[in-house]
């Protein structure tokens, strides 16, 4: 698994582990693939923003490999 504070780690249709902003208390990951790259910068220590196909949006906390 790679972290998801590198922009460059992440690309369009990765599947991944992302925090969304409700969750980010109890640090419950949902689980999708990148539709969009939100975050503009390189790094970002709490996580690249991505929104998912199905429309959620949070923190990648993890790439998933295959």
């Amino acid at each position: 698994m790679t972290d998801g504070k590198n922009r460059n780690n992440i690309k369009i249709g990765d599947e991944v582990e992302i925090v969304q902003k409700q969750d980010q208390r109890s640090g419950d990951l949902t689980n999708g693939f990148v539709k969009k790259i939100l975050t503009k910068s390189s790094f970002h220590p709490h996580g690249i923003k991505v929104m998912l196909e199905t429309g959620e949006v949070g923190r990648v906390k993890e790439v998933v490999e295959e």
